[in-house]
């Protein structure tokens, strides 16, 4: 049509363009939503053996793959000779090489690329560098990279790296968990996508999640990383961005209604136990109705626990127990403040809660000095609006009918102790409210300090940064945050010089993967809440003397292995004391009459620490 023909249209022909390509998209319009079929394979999947496998084929399988470490009588026995250069390297000669190549990239995703290819073809050399440089990669493994990675995840998308359930496909879960590699894993971290990080709804694109998680199960507790599964179940999506990708690599429909993805989930779990039955589940980034509904629906009949509630509750009290230590604010006085009232939220609250009830509060009293804070203000019975069923537990009732809109009325009314950011917005703490924090800590009597935890990930979500929070508080907050932010120097004028301000990272790195260990290492039916404390006590109590010195509250993250260790330690004894460990008895008897010696050397003796030829005698 030209613009002189009287049917022509007025919008663009980009827009029709765009409406056009959309449509086309749409590979499920017009089909009936409810008829699975299900895959039936004519034989088992078959792999090389590693001790048939020789020349390209031992070099192509990143899990065989030893770069250049190869000892000279491992490069004959392996029919390896001429296919690498002649060179002998250890892994401390190779990962000086992959750090100078990852520092050479200019963005902290062209980082993660390197590293991603490197794990694709030497998965030794991949965990020794990251265990090696874990502070300067932790950030571009997890967060806040990989944020970033899962907004891009179809377009950056090279190789499979998970399982990728389909709900097209739900009738073959047992098929395709048959069809991984790797046999008998021992821990699998699932999402469905629907509320990653702060991001929202990234459908398929979130198993950037699982694959992420799994590496810091093995960089930071030592899993072996053959034993680790990473699986994304694909529901669909809302977010209209990856319905209008033509690279999405999910399904391009709309999530399908929520009694189908609980029936989706039960398919799952199912299958899960039945063909890995000793397999610990971990539930991640599901949103947050889908959370608590599915932690409650399966924590008691299989080896599950979520992250997002537990991890992050455990990782908080963790560091929260030696806040309150370093605060000055007795205990009978701390009163908390949550911005943010969704499963994050609650999770931790209930957390922190029983660390009073452990203290000789009732339950009613522990939970009085909790206020949770939503985007309607403070969380109430009598607000007037449906409240969802996970913030019922700690809505108040004492408001005396007054309603507080905003964060800054509820801290002037509660006078808190600590604030905790969960709300995944950035900068929702302002400066009078950190600065009306401070006020009510200090009305309390000298020498108190005011507790900040800014939690959200990744950066561009979180409630404060460092550099504020310091500012605002004259240098007296006690500061955890979910994502890693750099120490602050700062001129006081004072006779001392320069004061340096550490900051701390409440990551839930610091549990997860030790709850993990302990939970497989003590074959635990289940994961039980006291586990889940035990951890966060475990933390508490694995800083050094030069970290508690140091008023920090998280050991610092090079030692994040020893503490996973200690975690894991106190996890398998509470499994044992909780009657879930289906250990042999003889074991136990031998740990309880030697102590945490022997226990620890059998956790040392399990977990997966990848040496070159120096330290492998000539093991393949």
């Amino acid at each position: 049509m030209t613009s002189s023909h009287p049917l022509s249209t007025t919008t663009s022909l980009a827009s029709i363009e765009s409406r056009v390509q959309a449509a086309s998209l749409d590979q499920h319009r017009g089909y009936a939503q409810n008829h699975y079929a299900e895959v039936h394979q004519d034989h088992e999947p078959e792999y090389f053996d590693k001790t048939m496998a020789s020349g390209y084929q031992f070099l192509r399988e990143p899990q065989w793959n030893k770069g250049l470490a190869f000892t000279p009588d491992q490069r004959i026995n392996k029919n390896l000779t001429g296919l690498i250069p002649h060179t002998i390297e250890s892994y401390q000669t190779q990962c000086a090489r992959a750090m100078k190549m990852i520092q050479s990239r200019p963005t902290p995703i062209d980082k993660y690329l390197y590293l991603s290819s490197l794990k694709a073809e030497n998965i030794d050399l991949f965990y020794r560098v990251v265990m090696d440089n874990i502070r300067e990669l932790m950030p571009l493994v997890y967060t806040p990279t990989i944020g970033d990675v899962c907004l891009q995840y179809s377009s950056l998308y090279t190789r499979p790296e998970a399982l990728y359930i389909s709900i097209k496909q739900r009738r073959s879960i047992r098929t395709m968990l048959r069809n991984w590699p790797c046999k008998k894993p021992e821990i699998c971290v699932v999402t469905d996508g629907s509320r990653i990080l702060g991001l929202g709804d990234l459908g398929i694109n979130g198993v950037g999640i699982s694959i992420g998680k799994l590496a810091l199960y093995t960089a930071a507790a030592g899993i072996d990383p053959s034993k680790t599964l990473p699986i994304v179940l694909d529901c669909g999506t809302d977010n209209e961005t990856n319905l209008q990708d033509p690279l999405y690599l999910g399904l391009r429909q709309r999530r399908v209604p929520v009694d189908v993805q609980q029936e989706f989930m039960d398919e799952f779990m199912d299958a899960v136990k039945d063909v890995f039955p000793e397999m610990v589940v971990q539930f991640e980034d599901f949103e947050t109705e889908k959370a608590f509904k599915y932690l409650d629906r399966y924590r008691n009949t299989h080896r599950c626990f979520n992250d997002d509630v537990q991890g992050t509750g455990a990782v908080v009290l963790g560091g929260y127990i030696g806040a309150v230590e370093n605060s000055g604010v007795p205990l009978e006085e701390q009163r908390l403040v949550f911005m943010g009232a969704g499963s994050a939220g609650v999770g931790v609250a209930k957390q922190l809660m029983e660390y009073y009830t452990r203290r000789g509060l009732t339950t009613q009293e522990a939970r009085d000095k909790f206020w949770l804070v939503d985007t309607k203000g403070l969380v109430t019975h009598d607000r007037g609006d449906r409240l969802a069923e996970h913030k019922k537990y700690f809505a108040r009732t004492d408001n005396r009918e007054r309603q507080f809109r905003t964060l800054e009325e509820v801290i002037e009314y509660v006078k808190p102790s600590a604030l905790v950011g969960l709300t995944a917005t950035f900068g929702c703490f302002t400066e009078p409210t950190i600065r009306a924090l401070k006020w009510s800590v200090d009305a309390g009597g000298a020498g108190r300090r005011p507790i900040l935890f800014p939690l959200s990930n990744p950066l561009t979500k979180a409630e404060c940064t460092f550099e504020q929070a310091m500012e605002w508080t004259d240098g007296q907050a006690i500061f955890a945050s979910g994502s890693p932010f750099s120490p602050i120097t700062k001129n006081t004028g004072g006779e001392s010089g320069p004061v340096t301000y550490l900051p701390n990272q409440g990551n839930n790195v610091y549990v997860f993967p030790g709850l993990g260990l302990g939970a497989i290492l003590a074959k635990a039916t289940r994961v039980t809440d006291e586990m889940v404390y035990t951890a966060a006590d475990a933390l508490s109590k694995s800083l050094t003397a030069d970290e508690l010195h140091a008023g920090l509250i998280y050991p610092r993250i090079e030692r994040v292995r020893e503490a996973s260790l200690v975690v894991a330690r106190e996890v398998m004894k509470a499994a044992r004391r909780d009657g879930v460990s289906d250990l042999p008895e003889e074991q136990w008897v031998e740990w309880e009459e030697w102590g945490d010696v022997a226990l620890v050397s059998f956790i040392k003796s399990q977990v997966y620490d990848p040496v070159s030829f120096a330290d492998a005698k000539g093991r393949l």
